[in-house]
């Protein structure tokens, strides 16, 4: 019985220990200032209302003020993001998305550069090789 439980014990070890790490995805929220000062709101504001549920950070620039959420399951879309209720001061309540200029996902925006970027290496290879096999034919 002690074998068996040390085997058991082992092996739930050994799951844990390389399991992978779930995936999370990382939302970028664009805000317009100027609407922002109409609705008598800020950006933080709406940081903290997002932060007892994800992970967010703020910037705050020379061009528009950006919101970076992270969302740890990757079932998470902008969708699902802007239905996300947000409190103002005055009591009054909005969407996300009525808020933001713009939202953007950008873990799938990154698997699409990624594509595109080995689409382009592909492309880039062939024309090599293709220049490469041209050469010889023409130096008789």
């Amino acid at each position: 019985m002690k074998k068996l439980v040390l085997v058991f014990l082992f092996v739930c070890t050994c799951c844990l220990g390389f399991a992978k790490e779930r995936e999370s995805k990382t939302f970028l929220v664009l805000f317009d200032e100027a609407e922002l000062k109409l609705l008598q709101t800020d950006m933080g504001s709406i940081a903290e209302q997002l932060n007892p549920f994800f992970p967010t950070k703020t910037y705050e620039g020379n061009s528009e003020l950006a919101l970076l959420i992270e969302i740890p399951t990757t079932t998470f879309n902008e969708c699902l993001l802007g239905e996300y209720w947000v409190s103002l001061s005055d009591g009054r309540r909005f969407q996300l998305q009525q808020l933001a200029f713009r939202v953007f996902d950008l873990s799938e925006n990154k698997a699409l550069y990624q594509r595109y970027v080995g689409k382009y290496e592909s492309d880039l290879e062939q024309k090599k090789k293709a220049q490469k096999l041209a050469k010889p034919a023409t130096n008789p």
